[in-house]
This record gives structure tokens, C-alpha cells and sequence, in this order.
């Protein structure tokens, strides 16, 4: 995690509506039996006739956890977190692992009302519009058509109350941090100048993609419920669960907001107990726990090279996508589907340029964009490089089928590039991240010092 690293960002959940939902494992309940004594042979029949023990309640959904400045935290906030948990890791997650969570869930909302206070205090308004678009980037980031997102969630029982309101407070955070630095907020020539000093005497030394989840410890001194939640959340990805979707839900680093990526880190910005590990750690490994100061870090690699030295490809792509009514069952496809996969098929033998792919997806709806960014072919799954890589220039893929629709693309240009080279834009961000990290750890400190919190009883078996 970089030494910067340790603010409490909780994440753009929204992301969590895309993976394969599946239901909670309830533990079974066991019940202890007991046999009538000798001594109770004279009672009565009614007196010897035991009623069966009621099955355990869970607790009501609008049961106080805990009072955050006046402001109420239910069980049923509670409830729907884990729930958005549970679809986001696609995998059966029981009723002991959620138990297990708790605790840290509830911290992550009390951390949650705190910023949303604040935001409400300095009469920050987030406007709908501002929501819409941050839930339509997901969808396009994630190659969702338009309003699946929405429909995902509703069709999970999820409600979307309860994404609006995080994708909300994370907008409302933002501008808050903003405020908060003012003109120190601005990066100059001269910073960015340093900085590509900086990384010129790094020449030759190592660096790594990386992506993070930082779970803090309050109390150093007693730190077991957060090792375990650690453990947990290691066990799930290493079961299958999502690395950024599980990031963006759970990570208390600036990092969550993007689903824990970190980019491309040198040794120096890394906690030493982090170097050691990196350093020995395979391509798509998950670490154990690695003790840090203030916590403990999940990490994963995805890459590895020397600084300034890193040929890649760049690709320039466009697709074009027709969608479908209704979700493909391939054993039985409907009319529409047919026709579908008819037009694909006549789309490879008529288009031969990239203007004409995007005007033949815009024809169909734009249900995905017609340009999806530029592509690194040596970062892109492997399945999608090998058809990729055979591709000639201006030539249509073979159908890529999906649930959805159908999807075609065309490589307009390739062109090799030193990937380790950064820009000068992206020097800004990376330095513009590390100030917004800074603000927003001295900030939360300071909301939690002046809060006032009360936790209820039905709260604390989760915590310490």
C-alpha cells in the first residue's frame, strides 16, 4: 500500500450488481434435547408436554445498531451491504463468513453517515445528474448495455436506494476534498518536473502493477477481528470472488474507488513489509496478510517491469453490438436472436473501415460504445488476445456471443509503445491522488475525534 494510503474511501458498490448473484447458505440451527427427570413422573400430562423451541429471530431491520451525531444506523442498512457482498463475489458465502464480516461493515457505514454529514454541513449537493452518470460509466466500463446495472439490481432484490446513496456520498466526498485543498489541490509545472526527475533516477529498478485492500486497525493492541475479516476476504478471492468488485466493497484506501488498482508502483512509494512480498509474488497471486502501519494490505500483482523499459501494443478499437430482446439460452434461441446473428454474419462481409463500424453501431442503438478506449494487447484476458492478435488492420472479428447480444470488432491501428514512459498528465494525477489521499485521512481523523457515537448493544458482538 503506498505510504500515503490509509483513507477511508468506501467504494462505488455499483459495481458489485454485475457479477453472477448467489443466495446466502444459511448455517443449520442445532437444538439441544432434553429428557423429562424421574422426579417429574407425578406432573401433570399438560405440565410434562414441552412446547419446541422457537426457532432463533433474526433481528428486525429497523433495530438500531448505532447513533452517529443523532443520525441512526438499522439493520437493515446492514442487511443490504452484506447483500450487495454477497452478489458481488458470484460464489455461495454463509451465514459464519457474513457473521464474520459484520463488524466491518458496520464500521465502514458509521465512516459512511460521518462523510455524509459533512458533505450535508458545507450544503454540497449532488445532482441526479451526476449519479446517472456515474452509474452509466460503470455499465460502459464493465461492457454493460445501458441500464442493466439497474435492472441487475432490481432483479437481485437489491435497492437501488441503497447504490445511489454510496455512489452519492463518494461524488459529494470528492468535492468535499476539493474544497478542502483549495489551492494546494492545484499540481504545478514545477512538481511534475520533479517528479520525472525522480523517475529517471529510477531507471533500471523494478516496478509493479498492483492492486490493494487495505482494512485498518483502529487498536494495534487488538487487532484479531480485523486479521480474521483479513483472512476471510483472502479465502473469498482466492475462491473466485472478483478482486475489484471485493476492493471497491471493503477497501479503506483512496484505491477502492477504483476497484483497488494502484498502477504502476516503485519500491520506494511501497511499506517495506509490501516490497518483500511483491517482490516474490507470482503474476495474479493474493497475498496473506501483510502487516502495515494502521492495518493490514491484500495485495495483487498483475504486472512487472524495469522503469522506463516496457514495450507494448497499443490498439485503437471499435465494436459494433446488436443486442437482444431477451437472455440468450442457447439451447433455444428466439426469432430475434436468429436475425441477429444473421446481420453479424452480413456486418464481416460488407464493412471494411472503422467509420463504418461506428455508424452501423449507432444505427443499432449504441448499446455499447462504438469506441471502447485504447487497448494494451499484453494486458488484455487471454482469450480476447487470441483473437485479437491474428487480426488484420480493418478486418471485422469472428461473432464474440453473449447472453445479451453480439459483438464485432475492428483493430483501426497498431502501434508500439513505451508503455513505462509516463506522461506528464499522468504524473499530475498520480500526484494529485497522493494529495486527495493526505486530505482525507487528516480529515476523517478529525470528523471521527468530534463524533459522537453510540454504539447499542445489538452492534457489538460484531466489533471489539
Amino acid at each position: 500500500m503506498s505510504k500515503t494510503s490509509r483513507t477511508a474511501f468506501t467504494a462505488l458498490a455499483a459495481l458489485l450488481a454485475f457479477s453472477a448473484a448467489m443466495p446466502v447458505m444459511a448455517r443449520p440451527h442445532h437444538h439441544a434435547t432434553t429428557q423429562a427427570d424421574d422426579a417429574d413422573a407425578k406432573t401433570t400430562k399438560d405440565d410434562r408436554t414441552k412446547k419446541p423451541a422457537e426457532p432463533v429471530r433474526p433481528p428486525p431491520e429497523d433495530q438500531i445498531l448505532a447513533v452517529i451525531n443523532g443520525q441512526v444506523l438499522t439493520q437493515r442498512d446492514v442487511d443490504n451491504r452484506a447483500k450487495l457482498f454477497v452478489l458481488s463475489t458470484g460464489l455461495p458465502v454463509s451465514s459464519e463468513i457474513m457473521g464474520r464480516m459484520r463488524g466491518q461493515i458496520i464500521n465502514q457505514m458509521i465512516d459512511e453517515r460521518l462523510k455524509t454529514q459533512e458533505i450535508l454541513r458545507r450544503h454540497i449537493n449532488v445532482e441526479p445528474e451526476q449519479i446517472a452518470a456515474a452509474i452509466s460509466n460503470i455499465e460502459q466500463r464493465n461492457g454493460m448495455p445501458k441500464n442493466a446495472l439497474r435492472n441487475r439490481l432490481a432483479s437481485d432484490g437489491v435497492s437501488l436506494t441503497t447504490l445511489i446513496d454510496q455512489i452519492r456520498v463518494q461524488i459529494g466526498w470528492m468535492q468535499v476534498l476539493r474544497e478542502q485543498l483549495g489551492a494546494e489541490g492545484r499540481i504545478t509545472a514545477t512538481q511534475i518536473a520533479q517528479r520525472e526527475e525522480a523517475l529517471q533516477a529510477e531507471q533500471g529498478r523494478p516496478q509493479y502493477m498492483m492492486s490493494e485492500i487495505f482494512v485498518p486497525v483502529p487498536d494495534p493492541r487488538h487487532d484479531e477481528s480485523e486479521l480474521a475479516f483479513t483472512k476471510t476476504i483472502i479465502n473469498e478471492l482466492r475462491e473466485g470472488a472478483p478482486f475489484p468488485i471485493v476492493a471497491a466493497q471493503f477497501s479503506q484506501a483512496q484505491s477502492a474507488l477504483d476497484g483497488g488498482s494502484m498502477g504502476w508502483m516503485q519500491e520506494d512509494n511501497l511499506d517495506p513489509q509490501v516490497v518483500s512480498i511483491v517482490r516474490q509474488m507470482p503474476i495474479g497471486a493474493i497475498s496473506n496478510p501483510i502487516q502495515v502501519a494502521g492495518g493490514f494490505v491484500i495485495a495483487t500483482v498483475q504486472a512487472k517491469r524495469v522503469v522506463g523499459k516496457q514495450l507494448g501494443t497499443l490498439l485503437d478499437l471499435r465494436q459494433v453490438f446488436f443486442p437482444f430482446d431477451t437472455p440468450l439460452n442457447p439451447q433455444n434461441p428466439t426469432d430475434q436472436q436468429k436475425l441477429a446473428l444473421q446481420k453479424a454474419t452480413h456486418a464481416i462481409q460488407t464493412v471494411h473501415s472503422c467509420p463504418e463500424m461506428e455508424e452501423l453501431n449507432k444505427s443499432l442503438g449504441e448499446k455499447r460504445p462504438s469506441n471502447p478506449g485504447a487497448q494494451i494487447m499484453e494486458r488484455l484476458m487471454p482469450q480476447m488476445r487470441a483473437i485479437l492478435e491474428p487480426l488484420p488492420l480493418n478486418h471485422v472479428s469472428r461473432p464474440l456471443v453473449s447472453t445479451d447480444g453480439i459483438a464485432l470488432l475492428m483493430i483501426c491501428n497498431r502501434q508500439q509503445k513505451n508503455l513505462a514512459q509516463q506522461s506528464p498528465s499522468e504524473i499530475a494525477d498520480q500526484l494529485m491522488n497522493e494529495h486527495v489521499e493526505q486530505a482525507s485521512r487528516q480529515l476523517q481523523r478529525d470528523l471521527h475525534r468530534r463524533a459522537v457515537i453510540d454504539m447499542r448493544p445489538a452492534a457489538k458482538p460484531g466489533l471489539h
